[in-house]
């Protein structure tokens, strides 16, 4: 699993950083992408990628406010244009859907593919073989949500020189017993797959938050996470606009990942009035409570493997 921040301003864009965007690269897991949020010019940030966007399976939106989903149109019409004919599934607030649909009737873009809207209520939103996420209301101006995703127990590799000590022949058999099913083999003797399979390994766990104060479903939604995604639109000498306008300091997210227990805390949704002096104290603040904590800049990818978050290209 990849994650690459595609936008990590706050309110408007920047020189530095564009709106919120960022993709969950699953393309070992399923082959597709997940978008969460999606700021204006969020295509244009794509281009200096290798995201592919016929390759977006699902978009979760947090809230409703412009930078984080005034690029959505443009993005659905250019996913049609580059031979994109799968469907999309949008996840979302209520209105999302309404908003989508007149702006895609008033502006006669054509899509070559269907999309199915999903408006975002507290629980579970998704859930297959695979994965489950979770949605939860975070504390905003407007309706917001947080997003759980949970990757289930992979199954244990298989030991295959065992098994063949056992008797079972190259083949479908083995296929069978690596995918948890118990075989029969043609003189009756009967392979348990725990017999020859390596204990089932744990999948990751991302909390991807929208915009927010400080407040229990966030610490809910991160609890024992690998990786928590937090907004930091100000910082500790800024607290009191950051209550006023719902939204959490440096401070407010440190605090999250560590009452949660999380191991890695991602920063994002940075305020322009920040410099670079700025938010390295900011960095060095929160690395006091989480000592595994990076503030992400725009085109910032970073690989989940083995239990270990790296940031790619340093």
């Amino acid at each position: 699993m990849h994650i690459q921040f595609l936008g990590t301003g706050a309110g408007m864009p920047s020189k530095s950083r564009n709106t919120s965007s960022l993709a969950l690269k699953l393309l070992d897991e399923r082959g597709t992408i997940w978008l969460f949020d999606c700021g204006e010019a969020t295509q244009h940030q794509i281009l200096h990628t290798t995201i592919k966007p016929r390759k977006l399976e699902k978009i979760f939106i947090t809230h409703l406010h412009g930078d984080h989903i005034y690029g959505l149109p443009g993005l659905l019409g250019s996913r049609s244009f580059l031979g994109g004919e799968k469907p999309l599934t949008i996840y979302g607030p209520k209105g999302l859907k309404e908003w989508i649909q007149l702006t895609l009737q008033t502006s006669q873009t054509h899509l070559n593919y269907t999309i199915e809207f999903v408006e975002v209520e507290e629980g579970v939103i998704f859930e297959d073989e695979d994965f489950k996420v979770t949605a939860m209301p975070l504390q905003h101006v407007v309706p917001c949500f947080g997003y759980r995703l949970e990757q289930k127990p992979l199954p244990g590799a298989l030991q295959i020189e065992k098994a063949r000590a056992f008797g079972v022949p190259k083949g479908p058999l083995l296929g069978k017993l690596k995918n948890g099913m118990d075989v029969t083999l043609d003189d009756g003797t009967i392979i348990r797959s725990e017999e020859v399979t390596e204990s089932p390994k744990s999948g990751f766990t991302v909390a991807i938050l929208g915009d927010t104060r400080y407040c229990e479903n966030a610490i809910t939604l991160s609890h024992n996470a690998d990786i928590v995604i937090h907004e930091a639109t100000f910082d500790h000498t800024t607290e009191d606009l950051a209550a006023n306008y719902g939204h959490s300091t440096n401070i407010d997210a440190a605090n999250v990942a560590r009452i949660s227990g999380a191991q890695n805390l991602l920063i994002n949704h940075l305020s322009a009035r920040f410099f670079p002096q700025d938010i390295e104290n900011m960095l060095n603040e929160v690395k006091e409570l989480i000592p595994n904590t990076f503030i992400v800049k725009d085109f910032d990818e970073f690989s989940w493997q083995q239990g270990e978050l790296k940031i790619l290209g340093k």
